[in-house]
């Protein structure tokens, strides 16, 4: 299991380190704000007090042995930039830094830092995107030209087989698995739905309602897809 750092307690810091918590991560939480390190101290499995740009007070707690630090420091750009530093130097395998504008996440880049992170603006994007194509439930971008995404099966593929639909001929995208609602009977003997993971679909694969597709391609070909109906 992954153990993490989040430094920065703020409103991201805050979401960022109770995400992870939940889980199942060992979670380190850190601010100089005594009263926002009580407020996570019940969500986290530690949580500490304390200067993190003060690198003797970070190896005191044992900072080198965490997999991941999270720099989510608020306004302070100049310690964001110390941190982010210290960490780099003490051999944190992976630093993922907030930043607050395009010169800060430039500084961040040239120090080392593994992923920049905007949390306004990529919220902001996921608005938009869930406003404009409301069948994306969720989408991992892999490079600037690739994603995954999780769809609503369009009512065009209902009762339709992957092979029949021909997804990859016409969209040139792939299906790497379907998510799929099956009635079970519980002890009670009430019919439930429980949500079943093909993670290998074949050409003959039915697509039923309710289906959750998730697919992986070029963006400008899922694009086209988004926009079945």
């Amino acid at each position: 299991m992954k153990n993490f750092a989040v430094i920065g307690l703020g409103q991201f810091g805050s979401s960022v380190a109770k995400a992870l918590s939940e889980r199942g991560c060992q979670v380190l939480a850190v601010d100089i704000d005594e009263e926002k390190v009580q407020s996570i101290s019940g969500f986290v499995t530690h949580a500490i007090q304390l200067d993190a740009s003060d690198e003797k007070a970070l190896k005191n707690i044992g900072i080198e042995d965490i997999d991941t630090a999270v720099v989510s420091v608020g306004g302070n750009l100049e310690a964001s930039i110390l941190i982010t530093l210290l960490l780099k130097e003490i051999g944190i395998r992976e630093v993922i830094a907030k930043a607050l504008t395009p010169q800060h996440a430039k500084v961040l880049q040239k120090i080392g830092v593994d992923r920049v992170v905007f949390p306004e603006k990529e919220m902001g994007l996921r608005i938009a995107e869930s406003l404009v194509s409301p069948n994306v439930l969720e989408q991992i971008k892999l490079s600037s030209n690739y994603e995954i995404v999780e769809i609503t099966a369009p009512s065009g593929f209902i009762g339709k087989s992957l092979k029949d639909i021909a997804i990859r001929t016409k969209y040139k995208v792939n299906v790497i698995a379907i998510k799929k609602k099956e009635p079970n009977i519980n002890e009670a003997g009430e019919t439930e739905f429980k949500e079943v993971l093909n993670l290998s679909p074949t050409g003959e694969d039915e697509i039923s309602a309710g289906d959750i597709l998730i697919i992986t391609g070029e963006v400008a070909n899922l694009e086209k897809l988004r926009k079945e109906k």
